[in-house]
């Protein structure tokens, strides 16, 4: 394409853009005509709009794909252009800054995007064309080249086909990745990354262990971050104890919110010897009640026994390495429940009550089934969400794992008091949803997969395990956390 042509096609794209601008303008304004031809004015305008949003998102994601192939395209031609005597690392800080010049972003921004687009032109072909057909965005294709980063040519292909490649052996389930946000594609793709390339986890993790370690960054209006990175067992007891402490202050008389109250409680739990209200805290100064925390940790038998090295699952956070997870049984988590799923894909089977009360079992239950609030793009924690019937009690709604979900507090809120509505589950899959306007949005839905098998213990021996015989491998092997896994496959189903 010549620059003329270029220029022809900027232009025309101007223009449709222009068209598009009117009409929205035309909505925001309540045409008089379209009141004229329509029975329901409010509800084409509404559309309207709506189309046009999911017209614009289409587009820019086409735009980001034709980024980065003309990124590329300069950068393949500047080399070209160069000549072999340029030293590599000179040429691509030129490259990088003639890049930065033009897009207006720092020298930093324009190589991590050269280096992305370079992944998802070269690497990447069903995510170049789902950004080229508009159903990803380019923050997916981020999230895609990221995960990617660590696998070889087949293992990055792979995970571009569990995603994208509806035809693949064992696709993925639920919202598809282009309609969730990027940050729950990047929870779907690790947790995937993690379980089928989980060689180097222990590694990883023992390098981050070694990193632990508190920052302080000030910030404006008189007010600070403090954070810590620490391992995800520790970091998720801390962050349920302070939600559980939070809520347990709750109540008419409390006006602080959960935010704040989290925040109060952090502050006043490490400065136990400073006055009430130090700082302008209003925390009452006092140690924690006795509420525990609760860790949710989902572990393959043969994992938890050391025969595999697949990843467990910690509730709310996602994969972690074998060794933590058998640390976490090991020590006694109090939120550590026998599951049985179903040895064909891995997923939990069907419970159900006839009572309107839920059991304790039955909300672990709907924890692990939904991994956090169904409803679209949000990532609010399975232990702050409420159980609700979907059909309700009132209307012969059953205590079934079918009838049941688990919105956060806000979605809760904005199931009853507006025209959004949840869809029906399944005992695998939480429930979508529908919006005042009519459109159906799916939930995200956890990739099930049945457990790996230890090579000395096919699965032609059978496709579940006899208790008695599993408890006597387990004493044999004589490990620390052997009356904990004891106990746990000895308890009665």
């Amino acid at each position: 394409m010549g620059k003329a042509a270029a220029v022809r096609a900027f232009e025309e794209i101007k223009a449709a853009l222009a068209a598009l601008d009117t009409e929205v303008d035309r909505a925001g304004r309540g045409s008089v005509a379209a009141t004229k031809e329509c029975a329901d004015p409010l509800a084409t305008l509404v559309d309207g709009c709506l189309d046009i949003l999911a017209g614009v998102r289409a587009v820019e994601a086409m735009i980001a794909g034709l980024k980065a192939k003309a990124a590329v395209a300069y950068a393949e031609s500047a080399s070209a252009v160069a000549g072999p005597d340029v030293p590599v690392q000179a040429h691509e800080m030129a490259v990088a800054a003639e890049v930065g010049c033009v897009l207006a972003v720092g020298p930093r921004a324009a190589s991590t995007f050269l280096a992305t687009s370079h992944a998802v032109v070269t690497s990447l072909p069903r995510t170049l064309a789902g950004l080229q057909a508009g159903t990803l965005s380019w923050g997916h294709a981020v999230v895609m080249a990221d995960e990617t980063a660590s696998l070889d040519v087949n293992g990055a292909a792979a995970l571009e086909a569990h995603f994208l490649d509806p035809d693949a052996p064992d696709p993925a389930r639920g919202c598809p990745p282009g309609e969730m946000p990027a940050h729950r594609f990047r929870v779907k793709a690790r947790t995937w990354r993690e379980r089928h390339h989980a060689g180097s986890i222990e590694a990883r993790h023992s390098k981050g262990v070694a990193e632990r370690r508190v920052e302080y960054r000030p910030d404006r209006d008189g007010m600070a971050w403090l954070s810590a990175y620490l391992p995800a067992g520790q970091a998720s007891a801390v962050w349920d104890r302070l939600t559980s402490e939070a809520r347990s202050m709750q109540g008419t008389e409390e006006g602080r919110t959960l935010s704040q109250l989290r925040a109060d409680n952090y502050a006043s739990s490490l400065l136990a010897t400073f006055p009430a209200g130090s700082g302008g805290c209003q925390a009452a100064e006092r140690p924690f009640s006795g509420i525990r925390a609760q860790v949710l940790v989902t572990v393959p038998v043969f994992s938890l026994m050391g025969f595999t090295d697949e990843p467990a699952v910690l509730d709310g956070y996602g994969p972690i390495p074998p060794s933590m997870a058998r640390a976490l049984v090991a020590e006694g988590a109090g939120s550590f429940y026998r599951v049985l799923v179903d040895p064909r894909d891995g997923a939990p089977l069907e419970i159900g009550r006839t009572s309107y009360r839920l059991t304790k079992a039955m909300r672990a239950w709907l924890r692990m089934r939904d991994g956090k609030c169904p409803f679209p793009g949000c990532s609010n924690h399975s232990l702050d969400n409420d159980a609700d019937h979907l059909l309700s009690w009132a209307k012969g709604g059953a205590t079934g794992i079918s009838n049941l979900g688990q919105p956060c507090p806000k979605h809760h809120r904005l199931r009853h008091t507006t025209a959004w509505k949840p869809t029906t589950a399944g005992k695998n899959k939480p429930p979508g949803w529908i919006s005042p306007s009519g459109r159906r949005y799916s939930s995200e839905h956890q990739d099930w997969e049945p457990p790996h098998w230890p090579t000395h213990c096919p699965p032609s021996q059978g496709t579940s395990l006899a208790r008695a015989g599993t408890i006597d491998i387990v004493r044999h092997h004589g490990s620390p956390w052997e009356n904990a896994l004891s106990r746990y496959l000895e308890a009665p189903p």
